[in-house]
């Protein structure tokens, strides 16, 4: 699949380039965090939230909403899922790293996804986006094989264990039966290697930006 870049135009309906914040110590605290072969993806990191960006970004970016900073770093290039919450997700990249997009309109009454729709994008290092809350995303892809660091800065609790009951069945359709964490919405493919009982939705490739 094409690969654009965030400033493209198309980047647009997905989200912003944030712009007005200085993210270079935070960028210069990712390269001590791990960088496996797989993925990792811890939601609060202690050392990157002692950061003045921290309160920097929840005053400008979030409204005074409490925030939390993590990470997600290793080695992908497949989409796998599609996952979405309520508020925008912040992206700095510590290393160059591809985003897979998609848009929540997208989605079809029966809570399905086609990829064909879904776009990817370069997002350099050093650079920070915005994605907007109806912004399907996912692990970012690694570039020329390397491995990616990439910041995840959102509203706080997100992604963490539910503390409610929701739909049974995954596979009944509708939103809640996609609820797999905390302020989290899942779309699963197939192929894309999730744990047993995790709600599917995507149809068509599982997305490889090796095949290029």
């Amino acid at each position: 699949m094409k690969v654009l870049k965030v400033t493209d135009d198309a980047f647009r309906q997905y989200g912003r380039i944030v712009d007005d914040v200085d993210f270079t110590a935070l960028v210069e605290a990712m390269q001590n965090t791990p960088l496996p072969a797989d993925v990792v993806y811890e939601p609060s990191i202690a050392e990157l939230e002692a950061l003045p960006v921290m309160k920097e970004l929840e005053v400008k970016a979030y409204g005074e909403m409490p925030i939390q900073i993590g990470y997600c770093n290793g080695h992908n290039t497949k989409l796998n899922a599609f996952e979405y919450h309520k508020g925008s997700e912040i992206n700095v990249a510590a290393t160059d790293a591809i985003l897979l997009l998609g848009l929540q309109q997208d989605i079809t009454p029966e809570f399905t996804y086609d990829t064909a729709k879904a776009e990817a994008f370069l997002l350099p290092k050093g650079c920070a986006v915005e994605l907007y809350g109806t912004s399907l995303h996912y692990a970012p892809c690694s570039v020329d094989g390397n491995g990616f660091r990439v910041t995840i800065v959102l509203p706080k609790g997100t992604n963490y264990p539910l503390n409610h009951p929701h739909a049974e069945d995954p596979h009944a359709g509708g939103e809640d039966g996609h609820l797999t964490a905390v302020n989290k919405w899942l779309l699963g493919h197939p192929e894309g290697g999730l744990p047993e009982g995790s709600p599917m939705g995507l149809i068509g490739e599982n997305l490889d930006i090796s095949n290029n």
